[in-house]
């Protein structure tokens, strides 16, 4: 029979206590608006990225895709700052999630020609 080994003592509490990540309640609201856009055949996939310093929530129209959409969270001092790029551009950046979630609310909608 083989020997269990438990790893939680393995990783330093170091690393973990700067790294960003997205909380459950920023994951609904995030999901929220994505799933209103995909509701309305405008995105079809999301990626979260975490890298140690930000959390990033992108969306895209194809999977194969560059981003089209990317939502970051990052660390500026003792606050949280949220950023929402389009591609690389910068279009909002607020220390409150629901602020720079509602660029979504104003962005135009996909209209079909079928």
């Amino acid at each position: 029979m083989g020997v269990m080994i438990e790893m939680t003592g393995s990783r330093s509490r170091k690393t973990s206590r700067g790294r960003i990540f997205f909380s459950r309640q920023e994951l609904r609201q995030l999901l929220d608006v994505y799933s209103r856009r995909v509701a309305r055949g405008e995105w079809r996939d999301y990626a979260i990225d975490h890298d140690g310093q930000a959390a990033v929530f992108s969306v895209f129209r194809h999977s194969y895709d560059s981003p089209l959409f990317s939502v970051s969270k990052s660390n500026s001092g003792k606050d949280n700052s949220y950023t929402v790029f389009y591609g690389r551009q910068k279009i909002k950046q607020d220390p409150s999630l629901m602020n720079v979630l509602k660029v979504f609310d104003r962005l135009p909608r996909l209209i079909s020609t079928h």
